[in-house]
Order: structure tokens, then C-alpha cells, then sequence
């Protein structure tokens, strides 16, 4: 069963005051919730409550500001403190619906669902509340026959499965990356090695001296030959201009 909607019903407006000195840090916390600057809004809430301990808007909205900061413990006790006055106001069916979104945190099904169903009572449009009602009654009932909230386990199940799955795909990725930088280094050596070899000089064939002198008697033996032709032709050029001469 999935969880319903959680978002706390939050109370951003200043509530009607046994005094004023608190209004103008109520209000700085107000703008820094509605940016969701929790932090400084805390602290916001907190500077009122020094002024004034009784402020109600103060300690209620310090409440939603500990919920969004997932500081549920504290979240209940500043709601404790308003406990006998905002259920007096036109605030409580709100009130109610805070109080139930933090026993759902805590997990204290049994008190989440007197909350949403006084809430429900107060207002009975209210779908969100209705929704976290039937949740919250739905785990009280997994908790007594023994499941201990069977959908947060199945949940949780869920989270770590999905964060298994990332974990194997980053793992993959990781491999794969791997392997393409070890096939690039190996092109890169290939390439390196086949530039040093083609900028070495390459070995002469040893020979022998007998084989040397053979090699040159005949390269000799071509330019004797050459230079006879040579001489030949220009023997012949002669008698040839010397006899159209003689004619």
C-alpha cells in the first residue's frame, strides 16, 4: 500500500496574539518558509518565542518548520505546547492534521489516526486528511497483526532494490569507460610504435669484402662500357660532319 499524501498543512499566517512584540519576527519567519529557508526560519520562530513564550504562532509554525526539517521529535513537543489553545481556535482542524503528519514520522499509527480523524471531524471536505487517515489506519492495523508496517518495509525494499539497480548501472558505465581507455591507450602505443620504427633507419644487409669488390668491378665495368658507346657516337659524328664537309 503506498503512502499517502505527507505534506504537512502548514500555518503561515499570524495567528491572533496575547501580544505584539513577536509579530515582526513571526513574519521574517514566515518568508523565509514560504523560500524554504527552514533554517532561518527556525530561527525566525525561535527569536519570537523569546519575546514571548506564549506566542501561538510562533511555537505552531516552529513546529512546521521542524517537520520540513525532519526534526520530528521537536516538531511534536512544539505542538504539545499549543495543545490545550490551537484546538480553541479556527485553526484546530489544521492543527489536528499537523499533529497527525508527525505521528505518521514517528510512526506512532495509534495517535495519527486520532488526529486525522479529529481533523476529519472539523473538516470533513478535507481529502488529504482522508487520505492520511485511511493510511494511517490501514498501518495500525499491518502493526497490531504483527507486520510492523509492512508498506514502509516494501518501501524501504523498494528504495535499496532501485539503489542497487543505480549502483550497477553506474558500475557498468564505469567499465565500459575502462575498457574504451584501454583500447584508445593501446591504439595510442600502436601508433607511437609504428612512428619510431618508421623513423629509424633501417639495418643494411651485411656483405662481404669479396662480394663488395665483385659490385664494384661491375659498376667499373658499366661506366667502361658506357663511356666506349660514348666515345663510339662521337667518332662517328665526326667522320659524318667531315665528310659532308669534304662533298
Amino acid at each position: 500500500m503506498r503512502r499517502y499524501v505527507l505534506g504537512l498543512a502548514l500555518l503561515l499566517c499570524v495567528l491572533p496574539l496575547g501580544a505584539q512584540t513577536d509579530r515582526r519576527e513571526v513574519r521574517r519567519g514566515n518568508r523565509e518558509f514560504r523560500k524554504g529557508a527552514f533554517r532561518e526560519a527556525e530561527i525566525d520562530y525561535r527569536k519570537a518565542l523569546v519575546k514571548d513564550s506564549l506566542s501561538l504562532a510562533g511555537e505552531y509554525n516552529l513546529a512546521s518548520t521542524l517537520y520540513r526539517e525532519q526534526d520530528y521529535e521537536n516538531a511534536g513537543k512544539a505542538l504539545e505546547t499549543v495543545k490545550d489553545i490551537a484546538p480553541a481556535t479556527e485553526y484546530a482542524a489544521d492543527y489536528h492534521y499537523n499533529a497527525g503528519d508527525v505521528a505518521l514520522a514517528k510512526k506512532d499509527y495509534a495517535a495519527a489516526v486520532d488526529a486525522f480523524k479529529a481533523s476529519l471531524l472539523l473538516n470533513p471536505g478535507d481529502l488529504d486528511a482522508k487520505e492520511n487517515y485511511i493510511y494511517a489506519k490501514k498501518m495500525l492495523e499491518n502493526q497490531q497483526n504483527g507486520g510492523g508496517g509492512g508498506s514502509d518495509n516494501q518501501d524501504d525494499q523498494d528504495r535499496n532494490q532501485d539503489d542497487q539497480n543505480q549502483d550497477q548501472d553506474q558500475q557498468n558505465q564505469d567499465q565500459d569507460q575502462d575498457q574504451q581507455d584501454q583500447n584508445q591507450n593501446q591504439q595510442n602505443q600502436d601508433q607511437n610504435q609504428d612512428q619510431q620504427n618508421q623513423q629509424q633507419p633501417q639495418p643494411q644487409p651485411n656483405i662481404s669484402q669479396q662480394q663488395a669488390q665483385q659490385m664494384l668491378r661491375a659498376i667499373q665495368a658499366r661506366e667502361k662500357e658506357t663511356q666506349d658507346k660514348v666515345n663510339r657516337e662521337k667518332a662517328a659524328a665526326l667522320q659524318s660532319r667531315q665528310k659532308e664537309k669534304n662533298w
